[in-house]
């Protein structure tokens, strides 16, 4: 290859490099997020009991909450769960089931512009939302009775709302050790430290939290592969505890008896 050709390659290459990053860096909202909104006034009908909360900011912030409820003479406590990156309380109502068969209410916010909630979507904005809703539960709830959980996506949320605040214990099913790290298992010829909007480091998040902390990951996950999660053992404190399943993959885990067994024995 003469050396015109080589410059024309390397041209080449750095234009592809160049488009992909400005893609990236501007449309990365859309790749990680993947929200449906629905109508304010449309009724979900779940088939666990509930009620609708609103925390208005604003006009513009409003954080739209869904309350599972349990009979009065079986409730323990409450979980407080951060759902993940795709469509909106819907999708993971189903997992509600499990906690409320063991005496907790669930309490479940959509992130701004998912569902019925409304604002601007920021790493930020999360953060506070986060923090509004634990503020609510401590009306009702003393901090040994609150179980943050949080899913996929939503583990950074969870993570960093127990690092700042009292629970009962931690809970994460399917986390990242941090979403640079995550994508940069993709991206990594970029400098994500500086393009990148959302960075949920999660892993110094788990080092300030004083609660257990309990992880669940698949060793099959595609979506967050099981040796970015498994870094997280590195940050644990004793008495945590990283449950690997075997051949668990992003969306099975609940299916898993030995998720089921432990669980069963976390909220007992």
């Amino acid at each position: 290859m003469n050396r015109k050709k080589i410059v024309q390659t390397l041209q080449i290459i750095a234009v592809i490099y160049a488009l992909i990053g400005i893609l990236f860096y501007n449309f990365q909202q859309q790749i990680i997020f993947h929200p449906t909104v629905v109508e304010v006034d449309s009724n979900y009908g779940f088939k666990q009991p509930y009620k609708e909360v609103w925390i208005a900011d604003n006009d513009v912030v409003k954080t739209h909450l869904v309350q599972f409820t349990v009979r009065d003479g079986l409730q323990k406590g409450l979980v407080l769960y951060f759902h993940g990156n795709r469509d909106n309380i819907s999708r993971y109502a189903g997992f509600v089931e499990k906690f409320t068969q063991q005496g907790y209410a669930v309490w479940m916010p959509d992130y701004p512009g998912f569902g019925k909630s409304t604002g601007p979507l920021t790493e930020a904005a999360l953060y506070e939302q986060a923090l509004q809703v634990y503020k609510m539960a401590r009306a009702q709830y003393k901090p040994e009775q609150i179980i943050i959980y949080g899913k996929s996506m939503g583990t950074g949320v969870a993570a960093q709302l127990a690092a700042v605040r009292d629970c009962k214990r931690l809970i994460l099913e399917t986390p990242y050790y941090s979403m640079q790290s995550l994508v940069g298992m993709y991206l990594w010829m970029y400098p994500l430290q500086n393009i990148l909007h959302f960075k949920f480091p999660s892993n110094e998040y788990l080092l300030k939290v004083t609660a257990p902390i309990s992880i669940f990951h698949g060793t099959d996950d595609g979506v967050v592969p099981y040796r970015n999660a498994v870094q997280l053992k590195t940050v644990l404190k004793p008495g945590d505890e990283f449950i690997a399943l075997e051949k668990g993959s992003h969306k099975d885990l609940n299916d898993f008896l030995l998720m089921q067994q432990k669980m069963d024995s976390l909220l007992r």
